[in-house]
């Protein structure tokens, strides 16, 4: 049984706030298949079903944080070119540091803007 392709890259955010996830939908869906998820281990199963472009995590989240899971998901061999772009209310220069250092792509901080989310999942698809 195999799982019918979507034309729209798939786009799968991991957050456990549903106005989040409700907002980066909001802002995707034209242009993008958009999975949600609510915790890192949900995440991680979906991963393995799921053909994902880019990974959208926070790093404030219950159980597995968004830092461990990206390191988890970059100890992962078909999961280590995976754009992962943090996207957390966490914006100090220091934070900043820990996403890189974690395997992140990209960080961006919440509140978000809609354009600029879109501008750096455009430009980290085109350059996979």
């Amino acid at each position: 049984m195999s799982a019918t392709a979507s034309p729209l890259p798939t786009v799968l955010s991991v957050d456990d706030s549903q106005v989040v996830q409700k907002l980066i939908q909001r802002a995707l869906v034209a242009e993008y298949r958009v999975l949600l998820c609510g915790s890192s281990v949900q995440a991680l199963s979906l991963m393995n079903q799921e053909p994902v472009e880019v990974l959208l995590l926070d790093v404030s989240m219950p159980e597995i944080d968004g830092l461990d899971f990206c390191r988890t998901v970059r100890s992962i061999p078909q999961f280590q070119a995976l754009p992962i772009v943090m996207l957390t209310a966490r914006g100090s220069s220091f934070d900043k540091v820990q996403g890189r250092l974690a395997g992140a792509t990209e960080y961006l901080t919440k509140p978000f803007d809609a354009e600029q989310l879109r501008q750096i999942i455009r430009s980290l698809i085109k350059t996979k």
